[in-house]
Formats: C-alpha cells, sequence, structure tokens
C-alpha cells in the first residue's frame, strides 16, 4: 500500500502517523491556569530533544472542533511552565481518564482523585504517585502545519524528580524496575520485557508473525479509533465528569 500524503485530510495523517510510530513514549502533562487551577493531559507526541540544557517536546493538537486550543496549550503559553510525569500500570486508568475533555474550570487531579505535590521551581504540580516526573519551562513554542493549529513546545528541563529507589550509582535509572506505558494508535502497551542483541534466533524465530497479547481481554482486532470513544484530537469523547 502506498499512500499520498498530499491527498490525506488530518484525521486521516494522523490515523497513519499513530498507528506507525510506536510504542511512543507518554508525557502526562501537567499545568496550572492563570487562575490557578490545575490540569493534567497525556501527550503522546513526545520525545527529548537535547541534552545541555536537557530539552524535551511535546507536541499538542486543539479540540475535536479542530480549532480551540486545549487547556495544556493555554496554560503553557501563559504561564511558560509545566511538568511531565512518567505514568507506569498503577496510574493508567488516571492517565486515561485524563484524556476526556473538561471543563477550564475543573481540577482534574481532584476530579480523578490524584494526589499533587509541589515542585520546586515551577507552578504546576507534579503528580505524586509519579515516579519521575521533569519540571519545564518553556524553551519556544512553534506553530506546525497549513493551518498552524498544531504546536511543537519545547521544555527546558530544570528539575529532575526521581523516585530515590530508582536511581542507580553513576546517575542510571533502573527502568527494568518501571511497569511504563507506553501509546500504540488509541491504545497502551505495557513495558514488560527487556533484551539487548543478539537473541538466539530460535527465539527470533518463534515470536515471528505473533500477535501482541491483550490484557484487557478485548478481541485481537479490536481498537477504540472504531469506535465514537476516539477523535483524530488526541482526547477521547465520553468519559468521568460528562
Amino acid at each position: 500500500m502506498i499512500i499520498d500524503a498530499a491527498e490525506l485530510d488530518a484525521a486521516h495523517a494522523y490515523k497513519l502517523l499513530i498507528g506507525s510510530i510506536i510504542p511512543r513514549a507518554v508525557a502526562w502533562v501537567s499545568t496550572v491556569s492563570r487562575e490557578g487551577v490545575a490540569n493534567l493531559a497525556p501527550i503522546s507526541f513526545f520525545t527529548a530533544v537535547g541534552r545541555k540544557p536537557p530539552m524535551v517536546s511535546i507536541t499538542l493538537q486543539p479540540r475535536e472542533d479542530g480549532v480551540t486550543m486545549k487547556d495544556t496549550f493555554v496554560n503553557i503559553r501563559d504561564t511558560g511552565e509545566f511538568v511531565t510525569n512518567l505514568a507506569t500500570l498503577p496510574q493508567a486508568e488516571a492517565m486515561h481518564g485524563s484524556a476526556f475533555s473538561f471543563g477550564p474550570e475543573v481540577d482534574e487531579f481532584e476530579e480523578l482523585g490524584l494526589q499533587k505535590e509541589p515542585s520546586e521551581v515551577v507552578r504546576a504540580p507534579r503528580v505524586r504517585e509519579a515516579p519521575i516526573s521533569f519540571e519545564c519551562v518553556v524553551d519556544r513554542i512553534i506553530p506546525v502545519g497549513d493551518d498552524g493549529v498544531d504546536h511543537v513546545v519545547w521544555g527546558r528541563v530544570v528539575r529532575f524528580h526521581v523516585r530515590d529507589d530508582l536511581y542507580l550509582e553513576r546517575g542510571r535509572i533502573d527502568t527494568a524496575a518501571l511497569p511504563a506505558v507506553g501509546r500504540l494508535a488509541a491504545e497502551y502497551t505495557l513495558v514488560d520485557n527487556v533484551f539487548t542483541t543478539p537473541l538466539d534466533k530460535e527465539l527470533v524465530t518463534a515470536r515471528h508473525g505473533r500477535r501482541m497479547r491483550r490484557l484487557d481481554a478485548r478481541p485481537d482486532h479490536w481498537s477504540p479509533i472504531d469506535t465514537g470513544e476516539w477523535s483524530p484530537s488526541g482526547a477521547t469523547t465520553s468519559g468521568p465528569g460528562r
């Protein structure tokens, strides 16, 4: 299948991107509005972009109407600050819940039953349950796309918060102790295996063609994309508080 990108609208291009770039790390982004209302949102267009100073990037799409900016973007633009929190399996349900569209007056920590932890430098709180968090200040905001409604945010990490048991000698993170949750297309994946190459050829052959093992008992080919729960804004369309 060869697909001409010029013939795609934003929704179809988005489906191809999120189904092909897998797994994606999830930045569980906490922000606070000018009025002091805390917000949370999972952002899977997320990566590291620099080392000195350490920098990360997140890309934010508008709401389902394709025009209105999400609270996360508005808060980052207005305050110049945000926090990325690492979500692990125990926080997966709350993380998913934070993808629903709440009004800007709703404190999503309170709505989702999550505890806030004060940050040291930025106003936005951290998720207390998150094993790793980065406090970030905005370095730049870059409009992208033909209509300029998507935005890439570069954030300079000013504080790393790492749970003590995960911080090993020489500054290494004990990654194998983290049941990290990544993003596939509109679903999640649990990081629960580790390897280096080369692998035994019999092992590779035995896994050839094998489908991922589902943890939720859904049918093999089920996807939220085929339901009314999904929207090309990256948000879900119904849920807590709706």
